[in-house]
């Protein structure tokens, strides 16, 4: 008989709602609680807060101590941490020294830690030691868009020149405000500088993705190069989070480059746009948006891999891969030794149990 893993949900924002109808669709996963940070969704059902259209049986607390009292085999760790990253390094080290396994979203350099970062991640780290627990941080991107897919398709090469993972999107729909303006800029003017584009930031968030490519084939860079170019809105137009004034930022193309003997070899690439219409001189996406690899040489592959949510809309879609990607390695990560698990650690992550024919 398979073992059934108790797990608490931590936090029920963008990602944590599709979380919990994740793990509720895992037959070998038991939902014992969940954490919140709103007082007004103390006491509220996980299943309603997931949007399920029917209860769960597992009320929501903000009441940390209780749910580590629970002693779950796993924390579903979803919470901010864009604008609260030490807060959120401090949550999962508590985690830890409890002995608690941890799959999280964010921290996202937490993926691969690597220069500054790995001093960053140092007290996790020894917390997952101290504990006797593993912690998997992943997603889509960063994540399995820049990892898992990339490295597969390198399996079929027989010489690589350029490894590049691109994310196409429309973020119009991605109902999160402070992330659209504050972090990424849309909406501000061209003159400003948005958090994002401060030098070494993307290096921070997206740095670990280049060089956890380049260990996995064998390469050890000489460093990484940052490269952005921005959109301006042509007139004024609104998106669910509000209105794009003309001038503004619309569309943002970045890049986040591993060099080796001055070429670049790992590239991390970002194309993203307000309106589809936005850069058409940009890489365009396959469908309503995709994670693209091309790796260049011999032979030349592309693979574009697209997103639709059964809504119709591409980033809920997203939001569910970012999701299900730390839910189904849960089993991988209770089995992994104490400390920082990789993409490169664990087997291949896989739907087992989720086919259903009814």
């Amino acid at each position: 008989m398979s073992r059934t893993f108790r797990v608490v949900q931590w936090s029920t924002g963008h990602v944590g709602k599709h979380a919990i109808a994740g793990i509720d669709a895992r037959p070998d996963l038991e939902l014992v609680g969940v954490w919140v940070s709103n007082p007004d969704k103390v006491g509220k059902d996980a299943g309603e807060l997931a949007g399920l259209g029917r209860t769960l049986g597992v009320t929501a607390t903000n009441d940390a101590a209780e749910l580590l009292a629970l002693q779950p085999d796993c924390i579903v760790h979803t919470a901010w941490a864009d604008t609260r990253l030490f807060e959120a390094l401090a949550d999962l080290a508590q985690f830890l020294r409890a002995g608690i396994n941890v799959v999280s979203t964010s921290p996202v350099f937490l993926q691969y830690p690597h220069g500054d970062a790995a001093t960053m991640a140092g007290d996790v780290i020894a917390a997952a030691h101290e504990g006797g627990a593993s912690i998997f941080v992943n997603g889509v991107d960063p994540g399995f868009g820049n990892d898992a897919l990339p490295l597969v398709v390198s399996g079929i090469s027989e010489r690589i020149e350029e490894v590049r993972c691109v994310e196409l999107l429309n973020y119009a729909t991605y109902d999160q405000a402070d992330v659209l303006k504050d972090i990424m800029g849309f909406g501000t003017p061209l003159d400003e500088t948005p958090f994002l584009l401060n030098p070494g930031v993307l290096t921070l968030a997206w740095g670990s993705i280049v060089h956890q490519l380049a260990a996995g084939l064998d390469v050890e860079l000489d460093g990484t190069e940052e490269w952005y170019e921005r959109c301006p809105a042509p007139e004024d137009f609104d998106i669910p989070t509000g209105t794009i004034p003309k001038g503004t930022q619309a569309g943002l193309h970045f890049e986040v480059r591993g060099m080796k003997d001055g070429k670049a070899v790992f590239v991390l690439e970002h194309v993203t746009r307000l309106r589809d219409d936005l850069a058409p001189e940009w890489p365009q996406p396959a469908g309503q948006g995709c994670y693209r690899v091309i790796i260049t040489g011999e032979p030349i592959y592309t693979v574009d891999l697209q997103l639709l949510g059964t809504d119709g809309d591409h980033n809920t879609a997203g939001l569910k891969a970012s999701a299900m990607r730390i839910i189904n390695a849960i089993p991988d990560v209770v089995a992994a030794a104490p400390g920082l698990v990789t993409a490169l650690d664990l087997p291949m992550i896989t739907g087992r149990g989720l086919v259903r024919t009814d």
